[in-house]
């Protein structure tokens, strides 16, 4: 393998980018796969988040069988998997961050347009074979369909490990709610440390042990005039509009070949995005596969990497291998102890023969029943505590479900507007809360969803029976007590439960978190809703009620398969 280190790529305005670019030692031209973001090229993972280097060494130490991990940076594929089968890997800091000066401008326009011109530069050099591909996780994966809306023309096969396209609704606002807990540390321990000439990092150059972010010393008032204020921009805008819609793909733009693959293990941030879109590009070849687990970590298991090199052997290098005759879609069902009792293989999204089953809300005994209640009942809570949970009696059969969900809800409050945090839960004969290891949370539920009721209007066209679209367009504010009729999104899950297990729904004011449990992991991660700026108490405290029975018939939807 050849590096290339530290390569000027010139962008249309005279800027130049800096890049690693690794070879194959043997010269000839090849397929590129690209990536281009914030985090710094020649950080290594051991230093950008030590949890995971020794989550990964602990869980999967098969994966350092098939490489050194000497070159192995967060969320982006690693070279020595890659090089010796005929690719070369393309790793680019993106304008301000790490090795490339430049005003720090992330999830931008101005980024994308860097992209498109790194993929054009990348495309005509003389080691190249002229076509690029895209492959990397979450942000690196988000990017992608904002590069393939916009259509480079050398831009060949994209493939997104997890990674959300809608910018308003999963990367910023789940439900319309500031996901501050994940901005904020995302921001500054991701961003701000590897900003370009950022003197405090205490990240280093795998290679030389010199600091990350370039040679030149920044004063701070320097550092914060080189930069967008992320997080104010999203303070200002809590409503979607033009700023956020252009920082989200035209979808249907997107024609090139996709391999999209999301996991059940992302809630909070991408899981909703990767599938919906999905759904939502134009290709004729796409395929999605939904899987378990930890995505920062199943990306670099031996048989996932054997995955995506089939994928772009195929569309980069032109290898009839047969990829053609891959499932369309293929799903992992989770079973109760977290391993994967099987994987459904069909064309369609949600799964063909879904059985869309009600499970109603009964507040007089807090229950999810079969059938509605003839009698009115509520149910109160205080906003800011524990909720109330509605639970199903043991089941006298085993179900396994895997699609979308959704609660349709009535609810009032006793202030002006109220934000809806549900947690969709299971558990084992004795009482044991059913949990599952994800990137976010060793302990993650079956499913979360959010919603604020002032945003609670839906687009008609664009909403169906199982997937409420909220178009977050404006905000209908609450009298108190006044009952309203909400469709909140519960994100898409997935779980085969034996019977005499029971299913929960937690319906709550503020985040989801295990009451006793100490530590930041306590059910939802750093994925937490509190930056009192955008839930001020006198709003978004006070008491909420759910109602059910008589004409308001509150329920939870399933997708039994």
């Amino acid at each position: 393998m050849v590096l290339d280190k530290n390569v000027a790529v010139t962008m249309r305005d005279g800027a130049a980018l800096r890049a690693n670019v690794f070879r194959p030692d043997v010269p000839g031209k090849y397929p590129v796969l690209m990536t281009l973001g914030p985090y710094g090229k020649d950080v290594h993972l051991s230093q950008f988040m030590p949890e995971a280097w020794e989550a990964l060494q602990h869980r999967h130490p098969e994966v350092l069988k098939t490489s050194s991990c000497k070159y192995l940076v967060f969320e982006t594929p690693d070279p020595e998997q890659w090089v010796p089968e005929g690719y070369i890997v393309m790793k680019v800091d993106s304008r301000g961050s790490g090795k490339s000066p430049g005003r720090l401008d992330v999830n931008s326009p101005a980024e994308f347009r860097d992209f498109y011109d790194a993929i054009e530069w990348a495309a005509v050099q003389p080691w190249s074979n002229g076509k690029v591909g895209l492959l990397g996780i979450s942000y690196y994966a988000a990017g992608q369909w904002m590069i393939a809306a916009e259509r480079p023309p050398r831009l060949a096969a994209m493939l997104p490990w997890q990674g959300t396209y809608d910018f308003y609704r999963d990367r910023c606002r789940q439900g319309g709610i500031l996901g501050a807990g994940f901005l904020h540390r995302w921001w500054n321990r991701s961003v701000l440390r590897n900003q370009h000439g950022n003197p405090d990092t205490p990240l280093v150059d795998i290679d030389t042990g010199e600091r990350n972010t370039g040679p030149d010393s920044l004063p701070p008032e320097t550092l914060v005039a080189n930069r967008e204020d992320y997080i104010a921009n999203l303070l200002a805008r809590p409503l979607n509009g033009p700023w956020y819609e252009e920082r989200s793909a035209r979808l249907e733009r997107i024609d090139i070949p996709a391999l999209v693959v999301a996991n059940w293990g992302g809630l909070g941030l991408h899981l909703r995005g990767t599938i919906l879109g999905y759904l939502g590009i134009a290709s004729r070849e796409k395929w999605l596969k939904v899987q378990s687990g930890s995505y920062f970590f199943t990306f670099l298991l031996p048989q996932n990497v054997a995955l995506q090199r089939k994928f772009f052997d195929r569309y980069l290098k032109d290898i009839e291998n047969g990829w053609e005759r891959e499932p369309k879609v293929e799903v992992a069902v989770r079973a109760a102890d977290d391993t994967v009792k099987r994987v459904v293989r069909d064309t369609q999204w949600p799964l063909g023969g879904t059985k869309w089953t009600r499970f109603y809300l009964d507040a007089a005994k807090l229950a999810l029943a079969p059938s509605a209640h003839a009698k009115a009942a509520s149910a109160s809570y205080a906003a800011i505590g524990e909720g109330v949970t509605f639970s199903t009696a043991p089941l006298d059969r085993g179900l396994e479900l895997a699609g979308p969900i959704k609660a349709k809800l009535f609810v009032s409050s006793s202030t002006e507007d109220m934000d809806l945090f549900a947690t969709l839960r299971a558990f084992d004969p004795e009482g044991k809360e059913v949990t599952f290891f994800s990137a976010v949370e060793p302990r993650a539920p079956v499913s979360q969803g959010w919603l604020r009721v002032s945003q609670r209007k839906l687009d008609a066209e664009r909403s169906t029976e199982w997937q409420p679209w909220h178009a977050h367009d404006e905000a209908r504010k609450l009298k108190p007590g006044e009952i309203v009729e909400v469709n909140l999104e519960i994100w898409p899950g997935s779980l085969a439960l034996p019977a005499g297990y029971r299913l929960a729904l937690t319906l709550q004011g503020k985040d989801f978190e295990r009451p006793g449990e100490s530590g930041a992991q306590r059910g939802s991660g750093w994925f937490l809703h509190d930056d009192p700026r955008d839930r001020p108490p006198s709003r978004f405290g006070g008491e909420h009620t759910v109602h059910s029975g008589g004409e308001r018939d509150s329920y939870l939807l399933l997708p039994l398969i």
